[in-house]
């Protein structure tokens, strides 16, 4: 008979009016590796909150059944001291301690009421063995990769006798080798008797480690896989997930047509004074018009400063080489050269540094372009803002109740929409996109694509810088392959494969 570790019945919960969790069922059994999936807004990461304690007993309807126990947690420290770790998105780590230091966080080993820093580091050195992670102890946080930070928030919910891990999009910010290490570490785990919960967006990834999946939508369960039965495969996933069948999420375009060269580099180089290094070294590059063009390449591999260098260099380098724009040879000092030129830059990190998320739809999509919805006198024309929001609300399928929405109440697909359609209201010649789909879930990337392609019929070009060799492949007409700061190989697309890119990218 199974035994389930952990159940979760009728759970329901209500912000505001709007129901965000309705009888919501969801049971692990012991020793499994289960995934949680949905799109964005579904109600995953709220149903891990209330088991977690992040939204304590009382908040919600139903039961939280653990080891057989029915469970009031008013805080997270009692789903800690129950046996349950969550690790987010959003790593909790000090910068400035050391990794044994973080690893014990609150959880201090103690002799007479006085912590024992021998014995820390040494069981420390323990747990880094157990996940693997061959560095210091001494080692500061910050000079850790964000692969090896991940591991040192998992070592530290290991410190605390964890049964139940749960990590909510591990490998989104992770390369491809990083992403591979973290899920064979949870095989190990499960292996030695955890029990792991796995929130992802990354299909691949569920199907490669998943004893069972279950899917929600619109807070409430549809399904439950199992991978004994060959339930757990893409296009099962993606029907229940979106509630129709996605044939190719990457949509094709029926007319290819490319103009002439609209950005050229020539011996591109780029040098970081605080670093003390190139950064970009000798990169010869092209775009044409109505192209999209993947660069490709490991984290590290000088993708992102390639793109602020072209961006009116925000980063400050010290550049050589040529910029040649629309056949001109072109010195982009400032950001709004850039933007005056007609270059565009979504931001990874929406977040942090591509949106207001405390400002409403409306002012985040006027935001890059001030000058558009004002007078000359500088005053902001607020009925032109609106026209301008209805617009990009209506063009670009955001969904929210209204303009005045707050941004960071938005899930992540619709953010980054709003991102998008921050910049397409500059009027921009080339969008470059740097990792556009990071972090959002299967139904929202496939609508990301079909802007991609609407906004290249209209005669646009993009640049999409991309960890997702999936995406590289399924959305690039051509295919930029950069390391340590070079560009190591050019692929046209019905050339590429993943193996040729990754052979490229490790040089």
């Amino acid at each position: 008979m199974k035994k389930y570790l952990l159940e979760m019945n009728d759970i329901s919960k209500e912000f505001t009016g709007v129901k965000a969790l309705s009888d919501v069922n969801f049971k692990v059994e012991e020793g499994e590796i289960h995934c949680l999936i949905g799109e964005n807004g579904a109600g995953k990461s709220t149903l891990m909150k209330v088991l977690s304690g992040v939204y304590p007993y009382g908040t919600y309807t139903g039961d939280i059944v653990f080891e057989g126990d029915v469970q009031q947690f008013n805080k997270i420290s009692d789903s800690v001291q129950a046996g349950i770790a969550i690790i987010y998105q959003e790593l909790a780590l000090f910068p400035d301690l050391t990794v044994y230091e973080n690893i014990f966080a609150g959880n201090e080993v103690k002799v007479g009421g006085f912590i024992d820093w021998n014995r820390t580091i040494v069981e420390a050195q323990k747990l880094l063995k157990k996940v693997k992670l061959d560095v210091n102890p001494d080692t500061l946080i910050r000079d850790l990769s964000v692969g090896k930070r991940q591991l040192v928030e998992i070592a530290k919910a290991l410190s605390k006798d964890v049964k139940l891990l749960i990590l909510d999009e591990p490998t989104a910010a992770l390369n491809e080798d990083d992403s591979e290490n973290l899920l064979e570490l949870l095989k190990d785990l499960k292996a030695q008797g955890i029990t792991c919960i796995m929130i992802s967006h990354k299909l691949k990834e569920v199907i490669h480690i998943a004893d069972k999946a279950t899917v929600i939508r619109d807070g409430q369960t549809i399904c439950t896989l199992d991978a004994s039965t060959g339930q757990i495969t893409e296009p099962v996933i993606i029907k229940n997930m979106v509630g129709r069948a996605i044939e190719d999420i990457y949509p094709k375009r029926p007319n290819k047509k490319h103009g002439e060269n609209i950005l050229e580099l020539h011996n591109w180089s780029a040098y970081d004074p605080q670093l003390g290094r190139h950064v970009i070294k000798n990169v010869n590059l092209s775009v044409k018009k109505g192209e999209i063009v993947g660069i490709a390449g490991l984290m590290g591999s000088g993708r992102t400063e390639l793109a602020m260098s072209i961006f009116g260099n925000a980063k400050h380098y010290k550049l050589e080489g040529d910029l040649i724009w629309n056949d001109t040879l072109t010195v982009l000092k400032h950001t709004r050269d850039a933007i005056k030129a007609g270059i565009a830059y979504v931001t990874e990190d929406r977040k942090d540094d591509g949106l207001f998320l405390l400002q409403d739809i409306k002012s985040n999509l006027s935001a890059a372009n001030l000058g558009g919805i004002s007078s000359k006198a500088g005053v902001i024309n607020e009925n032109e803002e609106i026209r301008v929001g209805e617009k990009y609300h209506k063009s670009l399928h955001i969904k929210a109740s209204s303009l005045e929405q707050l941004v960071g109440n938005l899930s992540g697909g619709n953010q980054q929409k709003v991102s998008i359609g921050k910049w397409l209201f500059v009027g921009p010649k080339l969008l470059i996109l740097d990792e556009p789909t990071r972090g959002i879930d299967v139904g929202a990337k496939f609508e990301i694509y079909t802007v991609m392609n609407e906004l290249i019929e209209q005669g646009l070009s993009i640049v999409m810088i991309s960890s997702e060799l999936g995406e590289v492949l399924g959305m690039s007409d051509r295919v930029y392959v950069m390391a340590q700061g070079q560009i190591k190989g050019e692929l046209q697309v019905e050339d590429a494969n993943q193996e040729k890119i990754m052979e490229l990218a490790t040089q």
